[in-house]
């Protein structure tokens, strides 16, 4: 993991993280959402929750998800399915790119891993249509391997926890808010460790609007709550200033003689 200190974030003392995940996950307990995809450790059903979640919110997922596993409820089906059935299965959730991802996928499960799915970080990214977020998802709910599934949700919590005072979604930040999470969820469930945060941020932490910083469970460990600003952070990426250019025009106009 990356030494903190040397990016001025605080190191804690390892009563103090005890004492962080102990109110994350007491108020997950309490406030997580039911969603069929959590009723299960599938981890084929878990990797389809997580393609459709990409740019469509959950409400609209969840009908989409119980027909598709109605469909193809298995790796193995789904890797057969004719093509027009498995649009028509996604039709309405738009970015088809994501459903023939899926196929090919699971034709690579089936043709390399024989009918089952990675069980590792790693191994999931190689997977088409599988990036980092999704794999750690996938890894940490289903195979309990210690990684953070960095999203906007996550990187905006770390941001303000730490008044992380550079643009987050550059790599340093993305790198240093892997490890300041990652050294947090030692020795706990990181699948519910991760759930956690993303319903903390889709419900609490939120990116703009109304920030319910006295809702929170993690406010007496949030740096820009106590300095009042939470809103101050993520800090984003400065606009490009608009180009603005001159031109002259010349019209010419022709008559004819009578």
């Amino acid at each position: 993991m990356v030494d903190l200190k040397k990016y001025g974030i605080e190191m804690w003392e390892e009563d103090k993280i005890v004492s962080f995940r102990h109110k994350l996950l007491a108020w997950y307990d309490e406030h997580k959402r039911d969603l069929p995809w959590r009723r299960t450790s599938n981890p084929y059903h878990i990797w389809i929750s997580e393609i459709m979640l990409q740019q469509t919110r959950v409400d609209t997922v969840i009908p989409y998800y119980e027909r598709f596993l109605k469909w193809f409820p298995t790796v193995a089906e789904l890797a057969q399915a004719p093509e027009d059935k498995l649009l028509k299965a996604w039709e309405g959730l738009g970015y088809y790119s994501r459903a023939r991802n899926l196929q090919k996928a699971a034709k690579t499960i089936m043709t390399e891993y024989a009918g089952e799915m990675p069980t590792t970080f790693q191994e999931l990214k190689k997977l088409p249509g599988i990036g980092e977020y999704t794999a750690a998802a996938i890894a940490s709910i289903v195979y309990k391997e210690e990684i953070p599934a960095l999203d906007g949700n996550l990187l905006r919590i770390f941001a303000r926890l730490t008044s992380y005072p550079k643009v987050v979604l550059e790599p340093e930040g993305k790198k240093l808010a892997f490890s300041y999470f990652q050294e947090k969820m030692q020795g706990i469930d990181p699948g519910d460790f991760n759930q956690a945060l993303m319903d903390l941020g889709s419900g609490v932490c939120l990116p703009k609007g109304e920030i319910a910083c006295n809702s929170c469970p993690l406010k007496a460990f949030c740096s820009s709550a106590k300095a009042g600003n939470p809103s101050d952070y993520p800090k984003l990426p400065e606009k490009k200033k608009r180009k603005v250019e001159q031109y002259s025009i010349f019209l010419i106009r022709h008559q004819e003689e009578l």
